[in-house]
């Protein structure tokens, strides 16, 4: 195994892994992924998401043909709070491992192994390494301002090193109650805003939403609730942050929502940001597929590409404490992507 840790891989994700990169932070990890970009002989151009915007998305690609064949795309932002870097055998730890620095490390290599072999010419392959997917996805929704398209496009994220058939959207919203505020010793002469905010949500708990046959159920999730000020007092206000991950049927989701809190007076719902379920390519032979309940930065990029989704590592650990991904997965999955980079391109 001591040879394996020193594989370039390893070493890479180790480089990557031990910068904060958490969504907003990610300069640093950009800076040093352009820097990399350049030493290996690519044209790289950082952009700015807006302008005037401090967060920049990496672009790269040889030559100077700037419109390219095929997309590998990653995001660099990973979700607080950093952990660093270890290693314990075959596994390595920290945050970003597997979500989604390990699958850009795989993705980088295999483009660098194909380009030694002379499979890979100008005009071929870009790479795009995207800011904020954690957070609402500005990174690859300002890509689409670049103004170019490709054939098709290979999203990394950790797919246990399947194919992915779809993926879930994701419809995000706010529950707002008003009531008003009283001595707790006294309930009569005031109102409960966070009781009518529970009556909502369990409301919403209890409702059996759409599913499909390939992604299965929709899934309701009552994210984060505040209100009120303190044991004494009947609380004024209150709000919940939830999230539906949506199977099929998104317009009847939020139709539901609305249905199902307009109910309940006093209480109000506040649609935040939503995009539908995704279906991708997934076909093709010598690897195993699945669909998955995450969301990607798949669906906030336009255009008719082909739509591929693999990498190593197990959405299951990622966003955890415990983050990590096995050094033998990580290896492996550089020829897994060597092989659909070729089918891509028709090698």
């Amino acid at each position: 195994m001591a040879d394996a840790a020193s594989h370039p891989a390893v070493r890479l994700l180790q480089s990557l892994i031990e910068i904060d990169s958490t969504s907003e932070k990610e300069l640093e990890i950009g800076i040093f992924l352009a820097d990399h970009l350049e030493k290996l002989g690519y044209t790289v151009e950082r952009i700015a998401i807006s302008t005037g915007s401090t967060r920049h998305n990496v672009y790269a690609y040889l030559g100077k043909q700037r419109k390219n064949r095929l997309l590998v795309t990653s995001h660099m932002d990973t979700v607080p709070p950093h952990i660093p870097f270890s290693i314990e055998e075959d596994i390595i730890r920290g945050r970003g491992a597997c979500d989604d620095l390990g699958p850009l490390v795989s993705q980088l290599l295999a483009i660098e192994e194909l380009r030694t072999e002379g499979k890979i010419k100008e005009g071929d392959v870009s790479f795009l390494y995207v800011v904020g997917e954690e957070k609402g996805g500005p990174g690859m929704i300002a890509a689409n301002d670049m103004g170019l398209e490709w054939e098709a496009g290979l999203f990394g994220e950790p797919t246990e090193g399947k194919l992915a058939k779809g993926h879930k959207g994701h419809i995000v919203f706010e529950i707002s109650s008003l009531g008003k505020p009283c001595h707790s010793g006294y309930p009569d002469r005031g109102k409960n805003a966070i009781s009518a905010l529970l009556k909502a949500l369990l409301d919403l708990e209890s409702v059996t939403w759409p599913s499909s046959d390939v992604l299965g159920p929709s899934t309701f999730n009552m994210g984060k609730i505040e209100g009120g000020e303190g044991y004494n007092i009947l609380a004024g206000s209150a709000k919940a942050l939830c999230g539906i991950r949506v199977a099929t049927d998104a317009p009847g989701i939020k139709q539901l929502v609305s249905e199902t809190v307009n109910k309940h007076p006093d209480v109000e719902v506040k649609f935040l940001f939503e995009y539908n379920e995704t279906f991708l390519d997934w076909d093709m032979e010598g690897f195993e597929s699945a669909p998955v309940s995450y969301g990607t930065d798949i669906p906030r990029l336009r255009g008719s590409h082909k739509k591929v989704l693999y990498g190593p590592g197990s959405i299951l650990v990622a966003h955890g404490k415990d983050e990590h991904i096995g050094i033998t997965e990580l290896i492996d999955s550089i020829t897994k992507n060597k092989l659909l980079v070729s089918r891509l391109l028709g090698l």
